[in-house]
This record gives C-alpha cells, sequence and structure tokens, in this order.
C-alpha cells in the first residue's frame, strides 16, 4: 500500500533527508587513497548520531554497517571493512539512510578515488545524470513506468546496462515502502503518481551485462563479468507542481 504525506510530513523528511545527505558527502570526501570503508562507515556513523538521528542501514535485516560501501565490480550493499583499503584509480559507491523523527532519508553515489579511468567517469557521468532523467519523469498523474522509462532509455542509449535484480522503493517511516521503483520499463505503465508520495529513485549501472550475482555473506552483490558498476540515489517527493528532491541541502553532492 502506497502511503501519501502530508506537507508536515514531507517537511520532516527533508529534515532526515539533510542529515543523510551529508552524512554522504562526508564519506565522499574521505575517499582517497589508503582509507578502509570501514573507517568511511565510521565517518558516517558519528556524523549521523551527531546530528540526533540514527543511521537507517545499522542492523537493518541483520546489516552490520552504518553504510553500503561498494567498490569497483560491487553493484550494492558492500560491507565495510577494514581490510577493504581504497585504491587510486577504483570508484566507490556510497549508500547512507538516516532516520530522524520518524522518517527516513535515502541516498547514494559514486565517487572517484584520484585518477580513475575514462571509462569509468564516463560511467559515473552517465548514472548520475540517468538519475535526474528519472526525477525529470516523475510528475503528478503520470505512471512510475516513466520513471523507469526514463532512467532505461538514458543508460542503454549509452551501451550501459540497468540493473533488473534491484529497484528503487517508496521511502518513508518505513525504509522501504511501496512502491517499488525498478530502472528500466515502459512509459505509461504502472503505479499512479499522485502528491504526497515519497520514493528513492536509484539507478544502479552497470559498464556491461545487467545480471549480477550475491556473494556468500548473503549482503555483497558483483556484477555477474566483474565489470565496473555505479550508483546514484534521492529520495524526492511528488507534488502538484513537480518533483522535490528531500535528500539534497547546501555543500552536499548534486
Amino acid at each position: 500500500m502506497v502511503v501519501l504525506k502530508t506537507d508536515r510530513e514531507i517537511a520532516k523528511m527533508k529534515d532526515a533527508g539533510r542529515i543523510a545527505s551529508m552524512a554522504l558527502k562526508l564519506a565522499g570526501d574521505a575517499v582517497e587513497p589508503g582509507i578502509s570503508t570501514l573507517e568511511i562507515d565510521g565517518i558516517v556513523r558519528k556524523y549521523i548520531e551527531s546530528e540526533g538521528a540514527l543511521p537507517s542501514f545499522l542492523n537493518y535485516g541483520g546489516f552490520p554497517a552504518s553504510a553500503c560501501i561498494s567498490v569497483n565490480n560491487v553493484v550494492i550493499h558492500g560491507i565495510p571493512s577494514e581490510t577493504c583499503i581504497i585504491k587510486n584509480g577504483d570508484i566507490v559507491s556510497v549508500d547512507v539512510g538516516a532516520f530522524f523523527e520518524g522518517f527516513h532519508g535515502d541516498n547514494a553515489a559514486t565517487f572517484a578515488c584520484g585518477d580513475i579511468s575514462q571509462e569509468a567517469r564516463a560511467l559515473i557521468d552517465a548514472t548520475r545524470e540517468s538519475l535526474y532523467e528519472g526525477i525529470n519523469a516523475a510528475l503528478a498523474g503520470g505512471r512510475i513506468g516513466d520513471i523507469a522509462s526514463a532512467v532505461q532509455r538514458y543508460v542503454e542509449a549509452r551501451s550501459y546496462s540497468v540493473v533488473r535484480d534491484f529497484v528503487g522503493h517508496g521511502v518513508g517511516a518505513k525504509l522501504h515502502e511501496d512502491p517499488s521503483v525498478p530502472n528500466y520499463g515502459m512509459a505509461g505503465r504502472g503505479v499512479r503518481l499522485l502528491p504526497g508520495m515519497t520514493i528513492a529513485i536509484e539507478p544502479m549501472v552497470n559498464m556491461g551485462t545487467h545480471e549480477v550475482k550475491v556473494l556468500d555473506d548473503e549482503w555483497t552483490t558483483v556484477t555477474a563479468d566483474g565489470k565496473l558498476s555505479a550508483h546514484f540515489e534521492h529520495t524526492i517527493a511528488i507534488t502538484s507542481d513537480g518533483p522535490i528532491i528531500l535528500t539534497q541541502c547546501d555543500g552536499a553532492i548534486d
């Protein structure tokens, strides 16, 4: 069941989104050669808790950390570790959520460590832009498929693929709510977009095949062919005046 939010509830979600977006920025600022993903996770947790919020992901479904940190061919749900040391040329996807005064904010971005290849840079740029293509299609009166189709068209026109086994989702008092928000599909299909809906749009884009596999830890998800993957996400609200990005604030990522 899709839960529509009041203006007051959307304002609360924007507060949660501000915390999540600043935590994500701090994580990105920390990406440099020699740092471990566990150290970055500590930065995220410290900031979120300093704002009087809780990390949305910590112990969610048994996940053992405050952020998902996924390096190179890891698509999503990378578990931070002191032995995972980031190197020059890596790309690092960080997914962060914050729970504040009853609501969640959820966002993600992929960051470059030092000098990355032109191919990696192009993948990151295309994934970021596909997110905004999806956001621009999130108009009241439209359908979820409008978002999905906009993302898919942009990505596939650049010869990348969108992950199909994992999708975006509603966000609110629960981290994951209805509806599901795929990154592929047909315009004009799916759930109607109504004012008051709050959803996370999150393209996960692979350089090669769209197929992925989950490792034995039951979290870490990698590309099936070992090629690079990038991930961007914003939580947005559907309004009669167009979509509003809730995970955005001064100094945070675009």
